[in-house]
């Protein structure tokens, strides 16, 4: 059997600073109170949200509870409405308009989606994109002005809402006079198509050599008016500056020419309102006459007398 021998040095060498552990802090295990508040704090959890699963379920119950006839009650009302909505949508009307409705949705569609992926509905979204960036500080500059306005015309409409119908009639009389002609101009244009489409050919096809030079004067005319506006500008803003001078000078004269037309109209009221009542008594007058003297002749032996005051 083999041995294997194994070299022991004399002197094991010992180094002169041994490292020495950090000390670990082992938490404190929680006293018998603590546990207890942690305990009774669950319990009193689970109880909260068991009491309030016990209510959920007792409002539920007592709903659909169909001894005290509510529940039956919801039920029958249901099963009736369900049963009245299915009739309903079973109709050969309700089935037209839907599938008029999805007929419509689906051309829009079917209209839109090219056009939404079009080349020119780039531009056209960053126009707007522009346009909404700067209409943003204008319309928040006039939003109290249309406020105000907005109420005064409700104001206004409310007032003359005696007059609305009187209005809405005269309306309705007017559009049952321009149907007649607008049957009669679509009857005319449906059966002069081919006439229209001559029309339509000729148009286009003296027009469309004259766009490339439309284009090309209004690029000229576009960098005209650019100078113009940009040279007339400097002259505008100092004749501005001008007259809101010349205005601030004036304005005490302004506000007394303004109190001045205030005051004489507030002298010409009653006189105006007595011309106006005067004026109203002589009209009644003269209407009451002219009744009286196209009455019939049976009527002769009554005798109307009017007193003007």
């Amino acid at each position: 059997m083999n041995r294997i021998q194994i070299p022991i040095p004399s002197q094991i060498p010992i180094p002169s600073q041994i490292p020495i552990a950090m000390p670990i802090q082992i938490p404190s295990v929680p006293g018998v109170e603590s546990v207890v508040r942690m305990a009774r704090s669950t319990g009193e959890l689970s109880g909260r949200l068991l009491d309030t699963a016990g209510n959920i379920t007792r409002i539920v119950v007592n709903t659909l509870d169909p001894r005290d006839g509510s529940g039956s009650q919801m039920l029958r009302m249901l099963q009736e409405t369900t049963a009245e909505l299915a009739e309903a949508s079973a109709s050969p009307q309700a089935q037209e308009a839907l599938y008029r409705i999805v007929d419509t949705l689906t051309r829009l569609g079917a209209t839109g989606a090219p056009l939404a992926v079009h080349p020119v509905s780039q531009p056209t979204q960053a126009l707007l994109t522009a346009l909404g960036d700067s209409l943003l500080p204008l319309l928040d500059a006039v939003e109290p002005a249309v406020e105000e306005c907005a109420a005064a015309i409700s104001e206004l409409v409310e007032a003359s809402s005696p007059l609305l119908p009187a209005a809405a009639g005269v309306a309705a009389g007017a559009l049952l006079v321009l149907t007649p002609v607008l049957l009669a101009a679509a009857d005319v244009l449906r059966d002069s198509g081919p006439e229209l489409r001559r029309i339509a050919d000729a148009l286009t096809a003296a027009l469309a050599p004259l766009l490339p030079l439309q284009v090309a004067l209004a690029e000229r005319a576009a960098g005209a008016g650019a100078g113009v506006v940009r040279s007339a500008l400097p002259p505008l803003a100092d004749v501005v500056e001008a007259a809101a001078e010349a205005m601030k000078t004036f304005r005490p004269v302004l506000i007394a020419g303004e109190e001045l037309l205030v005051s004489g109209l507030e002298r010409l009221q009653p006189l105006l309102l007595a011309t106006a009542a005067r004026t109203g008594h002589l009209a009644r007058a003269a209407a009451v006459r002219v009744t009286a003297a196209a009455a019939p002749a049976a009527d002769q032996g009554v005798v109307v007398a009017v007193h003007v005051t």
